[in-house]
């Protein structure tokens, strides 16, 4: 065993307003710049509320850009001061292929795809004016000489991603500041997540964002391949200009349209309690709207946004959103917002499957089988996102496994509990076509916890490593299956009543906040009334496999042959070949991973043994002598051990011997298969 994880140092975050907090806007007052120095506008905000953006922004469909102008009221919610803001501006990731996403992009791909790349496919962000607004008397302050970029996570000159802004005073703890940034941007067309396809535009990670001040300083990580987002809580009022007659999704609710009788018009969009907002806006949705109600849940609209193509799978998105509310609610807490915005993205836009507070894109095909959960399982995915990266705000620059882990374990858990006629499938022809397999149902186990992916990356990386530290080509493996796959494992060890309120006590505490690893764990801890951190230890501080197997399994005649008796009267004898069975057992561990599983063992007379193994040594042994000859033994017969790297060792089998031609051709042709379809594989 190795030695407990560092307890990580908790961070004491402020839940409550801090007395001379900036004031927020509600809906009902116009746009314009959040105020400074006034009260919190709720004493009992579920956040801390201390990020707050008032955003103009107007689409050039023409130059493919955005033109805005933001006002951030920021709230040092720390124990330190700071004399600086830093911010993202992350659609520099895709400015030149010298960011730092780039390269390690390249990592993962080789750089394919990028020599083919027109001018007017890559993306910038470009801040024209910061300054400190004037307040009666006083004139603004211009910041804009002042601002540089930095690189603190890997010194890259080139890469752009991260802003600082040196500020004139130094900002207390409880202290506030009012910055107004003017900003242009261009919309690439997608390298990931966010940009233009035709007439469709998806729009995420697009403004200035300022990153987390904590209690050891800025948190503000460059734009990395591999990982996603951390930000803190605050109201958002963003008014989008786009043309006319196009419709807009986004963040939050609509609180108006204003048609500016220039051949544009201005939607505005409201939503307290999130730590980001994006948008979506196309002349070709298809807009429809339905009702998520339950007995104890509280209700929820549902606003659909589908390509005209995929008219008539309405029904199936509005059912997999249901689902994932009712689900996720009824296990872990209910969805705190009052709408839901599914946003069902263009082919190829590269969008799909993406997390966003109250609106998340989906992933449908124009051929969508009944037997196949394309869309269902993504839309669980994402609307399931809501609450493990919307509602509990981890950080996915270092901890992405908290947020991607948690949701892929639950996503299959809820397929498991509502998509019954599930079939595996794979897809020909650009992804275009489906081609079911039918006889070969879908397993929560193998398929939702995506037990292959985990397997062949088992040994890249430890999860205790910042995410962004991870090898880009892997890092889904270990912060997607790999904990789907513990968790799934504790399950099976402790109940799912004992997980269930282990997961839901972690959510109800870290509602609006930032936790980290350990606070996870002490959650689970908690709730199963035992120390996990044999288990935590391993899973999470190492990369290593759990392997556990049957070496050998014999059962053979316990004859008698040699000399019995005492002293002289000892005599030979030979045995006569009847009597009972000596059985012996030998189970093995193969590799780093330590876990208490079960041994069994079963006999021709339906006898069973049962041996619980603390899977501790290199090898144990296990002895039986009983009437009944042995016929198979197994270790983790329940496959409790999900994470066993190698299943295939798992058991052995006393075959007759007149069958045993028979299964050495049995085997022969299985390796024969096994090779065909791997061949074949390379080619789909």
């Amino acid at each position: 065993m190795i030695g407990p994880v560092a307890r990580a140092v908790r961070r004491c975050l402020c839940r409550t307003a801090v007395a001379g907090a900036c004031a927020v806007l509600g809906p009902g007052v116009p746009g314009a710049a959040l105020a400074a120095g006034q009260p919190a506008a709720a004493d009992h905000a579920p956040s801390p509320r201390n990020a707050n953006y008032s955003i103009d922004v107007q689409l050039d469909t023409e130059a493919r850009r955005l033109h805005g102008r933001q006002v951030l009221t920021w709230r040092n919610t720390s124990i330190i001061t700071t004399a600086e803001l830093q911010l993202h501006l992350y659609y520099n990731a895709w400015k030149n292929s010298k960011s730092t996403w780039m390269r390690e992009r390249r990592l993962r791909t080789g750089g394919r795809g990028l020599r083919e790349r027109p001018a007017s496919d890559w993306g910038w962000i470009d801040v024209q004016a910061v300054r400190l607004p004037g307040v009666g008397d006083a004139p603004a302050i211009d910041l804009t000489s002042r601002i540089s970029h930095i690189a603190p996570d890997d010194g890259n000159p080139d890469d752009e991603t991260v802003l600082v802004v040196p500020l004139p005073e130094r900002i207390f703890p409880g202290d506030s500041v009012e910055i107004e940034i003017e900003w242009t941007s261009q919309i690439p067309r997608p390298f990931a997540r966010t940009g233009v396809v035709g007439d469709y535009y998806f729009i995420a990670q697009w403004f200035p964002k300022v990153g987390v001040l904590e209690d050891s300083g800025w948190n503000c990580h460059q734009f990395h391949a591999a990982t996603e987002f951390f930000a803190d809580y605050g109201v958002y009022d963003v008014r989008i200009t786009v043309p006319a007659g196009w419709v807009v999704g986004a963040t939050g609710a609509e609180q108006s349209v204003v048609d500016n009788r220039d051949g544009t018009a201005t939607h505005r969009y409201y939503q307290e309690d999130v730590h980001d907002f994006a948008w979506t806006t196309s002349p070709d949705f298809l807009e429809r709207r339905e009702r998520f109600e339950h007995p104890t849940l509280p209700a929820v609209e549902i606003r659909l946004l589908l390509q005209p193509e995929h008219a008539g799978q309405e029904a199936r998105h509005f059912e997999a959103t249901r689902h994932a509310l009712r689900y996720y609610g009824e296990w872990f807490g209910a969805y705190p917002y009052d709408q839901i915005t599914v946003v069902d993205p263009a082919w190829r836009s590269r969008t799909g499957g993406m997390e966003y507070p109250t609106l998340f894109t989906a992933g449908a095909r124009w051929l969508a089988p009944a037997g196949v959960a394309t869309p269902e399982e993504v839309i669980v995915h994402e609307a399931g996102h809501q609450f493990w990266y919307g509602v509990v705000g981890s950080n996915e620059f270092e901890h992405a496994w908290i947020d991607e882990g948690l949701t892929t374990f639950a996503t299959a858990r809820v397929m498991d509990a509502f998509f019954t006629e599930h079939y595996r499938s794979t897809w020909l022809l650009g992804r275009f076509v489906p081609w079911v397999l039918r006889d070969v149902p879908w397993s929560r186990a193998i398929d939702g916890n995506r037990m292959a992916g985990y397997r062949r990356n088992a040994h890249m990386d430890a999860p205790l490593r910042p995410t962004y530290r991870y090898w880009p080509a892997t890092a889904g493996s270990i912060s997607y299956n790999k904990t789907a796959l513990w968790l799934h494992t504790l399950e099976r060890y402790l109940g799912w009543p004992v997980l269930r309120r282990g997961m839901a006590g972690f959510y109800e505490r870290w509602r609006f906040g930032h936790p980290a690893p350990d606070d996870f764990f002490d959650s689970l801890s908690a709730a199963s009334n035992r120390d996990l951190d044999w288990f935590f230890d391993q899973v999470h501080g190492t990369a290593r496999v759990f392997d556990y197997g049957v070496q050998a399994l014999t059962s053979r005649r316990d004859a008698g042959r040699g000399f019995f008796g005492a002293g002289g009267e000892a005599s030979f004898a030979e045995g006569s070949g009847e009597g009972g069975y000596e059985t012996t057992v030998v189970v093995r561990r193969y590799d780093e991973g330590i876990f208490p599983v079960e041994v069994l063992t079963e006999f021709e007379d339906g006898h069973e043994e049962r041996e619980v193994w603390d899977g501790a040594a290199e090898w144990t042994a296990y002895t039986y002598r009983r009437d009944a000859r042995a016929t198979r033994a197994f270790v983790d017969p329940d496959r409790v051990l999900l994470l066993d790297g190698n299943y295939t060792n798992n058991s052995r089998t006393l075959a007759p011997r007149a069958t045993a031609a028979a299964t050495r051709w049995s085997l022969r042709w299985l390796v024969w298969l096994q090779d065909l379809l791997l061949t074949y594989g390379f080619f789909i």
